[in-house]
């Protein structure tokens, strides 16, 4: 979805990525001309924050960071939450965006909802997007464009996946929640959010994910992105059910002049882009 301003100012060649959601907020710049992302920062909040209180903490992060305050050539958001549900675009109406929602996820009637067409599995991603920080970087910058972070996920996952004949299991790791994107044979078999406050809840979830899918655990191969490392708890405890695991990678098409901890780190908001 893109919001446009046609009277915004721009910078040639330099570009903005941010990733906002409840818990945290990263963003990155990229030098389009020189294929090199020039600047990363990832804050995460002591707690999990409401719209009102995330909109506050992306004001400060915008005058502390003076970077932020270059009149960007493109602007690219992504919304990380667990308001969305992906739709087969057979069966899509544009008058029926709330109903798609309300049965698995907690919404206002007061909630602002778009979409996203994924052309890779011919669907559409369903989202109610945080319109307090929308208005705001419209006001920043003009033009932007958004999506939601499933979409993000689903479209570079099969891109990835796009000529492999076996099933694999891709867990996406935040803070405090995972995604989890099953593909079979090239195609989407699954997608869904979990929750988590403790490492028994990550691999609760994965596991009982394996289970509905008649997926065995000494067969399957789990694939980890995001906010995960050997050494993590959540990592360990993974391997004692799964022996069957790998890391994943960004695949990067840009340059790095402070490159990220590890390849599959920032996976959403650095193939944003």
């Amino acid at each position: 979805m893109a919001i446009t301003n046609n009277n915004s100012n721009e910078l040639t060649n330099i570009e903005l990525s941010i990733q906002i959601s409840l818990s945290g907020l990263s963003f990155c710049i990229l030098n389009r001309k020189l294929n090199t992302i020039i600047h990363l920062n990832d804050i995460q909040f002591e707690k999990k924050l409401n719209p009102l209180e995330l909109l506050d903490r992306l004001k400060g992060l915008f005058d502390s960071e003076k970077m932020l305050s270059y009149n960007f050539s493109n602007v690219f958001v992504v919304y990380d939450n667990d308001l969305s549900s992906l739709v087969p675009e057979t069966l899509f109406s544009e008058d029926c965006l709330a109903d798609y929602l309300k049965f698995n996820s907690k919404i206002l009637k007061s909630d602002y909802i778009t979409y996203d067409r994924i052309s890779e599995n011919n669907s559409v991603n369903v989202y109610v997007p945080y319109i307090n920080i929308n208005n705001f970087i419209y006001d920043k910058y003009g033009a932007f464009t958004f999506k939601h972070i499933s979409t993000v996920l689903i479209e570079k996952i099969l891109q990835l996946e796009k000529i492999k004949m076996n099933t694999r299991m891709y867990v996406h790791v935040n803070k405090n929640h995972f995604e989890i994107i099953v593909v079979e044979n090239s195609k989407l078999k699954l997608f869904n959010t979990f929750g988590y406050s403790s490492k028994e809840d990550f691999i609760y979830f994965i596991l009982f994910t394996a289970e509905q899918l008649n997926l065995s655990p000494e067969t399957l191969k789990l694939v980890f992105l995001g906010q995960i490392e050997k050494e993590d708890s959540l990592y360990q405890i993974a391997y004692k059910y799964i022996r069957n695991i790998s890391f994943g990678s960004r695949n990067d098409r840009f340059k790095f002049e402070s490159a990220p901890k590890t390849p599959y780190a920032h996976f959403t908001l650095i193939n944003n882009f």
